[in-house]
């Protein structure tokens, strides 16, 4: 096994999948993808994202697929990636997790702002299959609980997806760094907030402007924790020190992010992104940092002629770490 790993993996991540051999720690991953098949919001290459990054994690960063949860929306799917489903796989993730672990979940499929009572802000939220929207407080939440030097690092291939870990620090986002590039014509991985509303409307029967009254009425306590009437925000808006969540996001807050669907001469169907994070990888090798990965990312959009920005959200020291390897130790 160590002889593979060695030959498996890049110069400076050998060290650090070598310690993680020796001392037994878990690595898992959830994975969802999101095509939205026969629906006004489909996008055609979300499964082929996860399932590519499935066997990136296998063959290259030392992943068990036994280790590895699979939710998409293809047809004959034993679990779809329902808001509820989402929340459950990823706290058992966190359940199972012990210190040192290394957890990793990437999404890829449909992201969108909602717009808080205040009215100059906006917040992130994914959409799963049935709009049951999973947000940036719920994902503080699971980092929040994350055993003490473990690491859950988080790949949003979405619309808006910056900021997706509330609270989290900016390390590469658009106050560190902003480049013009040419308008996409792919579809972005977007379904605007009021398309939402109006489909949750129909659903839940009642008459509001609030999202919040119909998520609850719908989905009751598998709502986002957002939106509980009678939820507790202390300690789960945090962080006030540095804590093990990394997010690398598809775009900007304010972005969208581009799903390709090349039809032409029976090409693969894929998220720019992801995409984009899996080519860096292959031609770097393993022992990137996240910084490094988010650049490098950003260039390869920038060739392809994306117009959106990868950013990285995280502690100082966890920019400069591997990606998916050992988080900085906590203070």
């Amino acid at each position: 096994m160590y002889i593979y790993i060695r030959k498996m993996v890049a110069n400076n991540s050998i060290l650090c999948l070598t310690i993680m051999l020796m001392e037994k720690k878990k690595r898992m991953a959830v994975l969802v993808g999101c095509n939205y098949p026969n629906t006004p919001n489909e996008l055609h290459g979300c499964i082929n994202d996860v399932l590519s990054m499935r066997d990136m994690l296998v063959e290259h960063f030392g992943f068990d697929l036994n280790h590895i949860e699979v939710l998409i929306d293809a047809p004959g799917s034993l679990v779809m990636p329902t808001g509820a489903n989402i929340r459950k796989s990823l706290n058992r993730m966190i359940d199972q997790a012990e210190p040192g672990d290394v957890l990793f979940f990437h999404y890829s499929g449909h992201g969108t702002r909602i717009p808080t009572n205040h009215g100059f802000k906006h917040d992130e939220a994914i959409v799963p299959t049935d709009l049951n929207l999973i947000t940036d407080v719920d994902f503080r939440q699971l980092v929040n609980r994350l055993p003490e030097k473990s690491s859950f690092t988080i790949i949003s291939d979405s619309c808006h997806s910056g900021g997706l870990i509330d609270k989290e620090k900016e390390q590469i986002g658009p106050s560190s760094m902003n480049l013009t590039l040419p308008i996409s014509l792919n579809r972005p991985k977007n379904i605007p907030f009021h398309y939402i509303l109006n489909d949750l409307t129909s659903l839940s029967g009642i008459q509001s402007s609030d999202i919040g009254n119909h998520l609850q009425e719908i989905f009751g306590n598998e709502a986002s924790a957002k939106f509980h009437k009678n939820k507790v925000l202390q300690g789960i808006l945090g962080p006030i020190h540095p804590d093990s969540g990394i997010l690398l996001s598809g775009c900007q807050a304010n972005e969208t992010s581009a799903d390709m669907n090349p039809t032409m001469e029976g090409g693969k169907a894929y998220g720019a992104f992801s995409n984009a994070v899996q080519m860096v990888i292959k031609e770097n090798g393993t022992g990137l940092s996240n910084k490094q990965l988010i650049i490098k990312t950003r260039n390869v959009l920038q060739t392809q002629g994306f117009d959106q920005h990868p950013c990285l959200y995280c502690s100082d020291a966890n920019a400069d770490k591997p990606f998916l390897c050992l988080p900085a130790a906590m203070s």
